[in-house]
């Protein structure tokens, strides 16, 4: 059998028989070091897929020899901390919110579960820092205008029932009808009217004129002075915080097209100790309000 390899005779190092352009490729043999690394991947890359999940079926994968799976892992630290909260979880279900704030050490453990229930549950709508979106009509929960209250049993009542949803019988509701059947000389008249509660840019004329369309079309459910009506979620127009923004194109486009939105229960998915976790979590965000006892309250 005639040898055919050809050695180049500077290296003294077996060429590939190729050539480009008068160049030939040598055919450099790997190190064996390297090529034992490579082999004893090969193994342990086998042994892997034996012992470890690896290989992908229709509806899951091998499992492995061992048993081993991220998922169970975490699930397990889960109730690890579970178990560790337990005591605090039970005495969080039973408390009374409104003197959840006495109990400091229960506090804390409260606002710091609320803080990742909402960050899982509730960021998407109300954004992650919770200043909502007015373009969207997602509410701010950093102020102190609440539509529906404040208190920590207000806000613990949106939370579990939902707003205008249809799987809650308990669900808040109200609704505002268009007024799109008015006179755009009335509607426009209306608006300076509201814009001039809050103080805003407005032409005193129209808005003398709109004080009575909106004694006679508003005033039932935003009262005489605008200031609204948490019984039935009605507004405050008189504090300069807009769901939908307070220019005058959108006040009159919501007086013609009223847009509502809705906010799903969170009873059934959360259940009550969370639920009052993420409630301690909003009224600690700036605006929450002091429960008010009635019994010693003072009347004016």
């Amino acid at each position: 059998m005639t040898d055919n390899r050809k050695i180049d005779p500077a290296t003294g190092t077996e060429t590939t028989g190729h050539s480009w352009d008068g160049i030939e490729e040598l055919n450099t043999p790997l190190p064996r070091w390297w090529l034992w690394t490579f082999y004893a991947t090969v193994v342990w890359g086998v042994i892997y897929t034996i012992l470890y999940p690896a290989w992908p079926m229709v509806s899951g994968a091998t499992a492995g020899l061992l048993g081993y799976s991220t998922r169970g892992e975490v699930a397990a630290e889960i109730a690890r901390v579970d178990l560790s909260n337990a005591d605090l979880t039970e005495s969080l279900v039973t408390v009374d919110l409104a003197v959840l704030k006495d109990n400091e050490e229960l506090h804390r453990f409260a606002t710091q579960a609320g803080r990742s229930v909402f960050a899982a549950n509730c960021s998407q709508c109300h954004g992650a820092g919770a200043g909502g979106v007015v373009a969207s009509g997602y509410p701010n929960l950093l102020d102190d205008d609440w539509l529906w209250g404040g208190t920590m049993e207000d806000i613990a009542y949106t939370v579990r029932h939902g707003i205008r949803n249809e799987d809650d019988p308990d669900a808040r509701f109200s609704e505002m009808p268009p007024f799109d059947w008015m006179e755009e000389a009335d509607l426009d008249a209306t608006v300076h009217f509201v814009r001039s509660l809050s103080g805003l840019e407005h032409d005193a004329g129209a808005a003398q004129a709109g004080a009575e369309v909106f004694a006679d079309n508003c005033s039932a459910c935003h009262g005489e002075r605008g200031l609204g009506d948490r019984e039935m979620g009605a507004p405050n127009l008189a504090d300069a915080i807009w769901l939908r923004g307070g220019s005058h194109d959108a006040i009159l486009r919501q007086l013609k097209a009223p847009r509502m939105g809705v906010m799903p229960p969170w009873q059934a998915r959360l259940g009550e100790a969370e639920v009052r976790a993420v409630t301690a979590y909003v009224h600690g965000l700036g605006g929450g309000e002091a429960t008010v006892d009635a019994e010693n309250a003072v009347a004016d």
